[in-house]
């Protein structure tokens, strides 16, 4: 199933000044009988987000309209414990395209890549910065530019780069899960097994 291309992002930002969030806290283990994508954004830190009676938790971020965009910036140590791909599809179902933090857990940040989710790992100082800027001012922009591999904070033009797998950039540039790369490359594919020996 194809994913959203991925350039250029300018958004606001969700601050979620949290170290060592794991995926049970992203998508709690309740909801993972479901074997489509379907409705995983409205789970979307289900227990943070809402107490026993269903009802929103003021003081939780995502229930703040202070806070909107797509870009989700997390504390340290983002996304680890069980390898749950739910966790990257309840970002991309909630509308997260970026989640900036400065660590991930290596098996999130594969499968949030394959979700359509960019994964943007900066260093501690810059990410202090994000935070601090975003409590100043609720409507501060971040810049993501994949081809560039660079994040920017709008308001200092405070920039890091970024490290992404060559593959990985390239499909999400081109909006392809590993499906839709094997068959971009059909034409490619034929050709070779019309020219080889077995």
């Amino acid at each position: 199933m194809a994913i959203e291309k991925f350039s250029t992002l300018t958004s606001t930002c969700i601050p979620l000044a949290i170290e060592n969030v794991d995926t049970d806290q992203i998508i709690p283990a309740r909801f993972l009988k479901a074997t489509t994508k379907e409705g995983f954004g409205d789970n979307l830190f289900r227990d943070w987000r809402y107490d026993k009676q269903d009802q929103p938790k003021a003081d939780f971020v995502l229930n703040d309209p202070t806070y909107s965009g797509q870009v989700l910036v997390g504390g340290k140590n983002f996304g680890s414990g069980s390898s749950r791909e739910h966790a990257a599809w309840a970002l991309a179902g909630y509308g997260i395209r970026v989640v900036v933090s400065s660590f991930f857990a290596d098996i999130f940040k594969g499968n949030a890549l394959n979700n359509g989710v960019l994964p943007v790992q900066v260093s501690d100082g810059f990410l202090s910065q994000l935070f601090a800027a975003i409590d100043t001012d609720a409507q501060t922009t971040v810049t993501v530019d994949l081809p560039a591999q660079s994040i920017t904070l709008d308001a200092t033009g405070a920039s890091e780069n970024f490290e992404i797998n060559g593959y990985k950039k390239n499909c999400l540039a081109n909006g392809y899960d590993d499906i839709d790369y094997l068959l971009s490359n059909k034409a490619q594919i034929e050709a070779w097994e019309k020219t080889s020996f077995y």
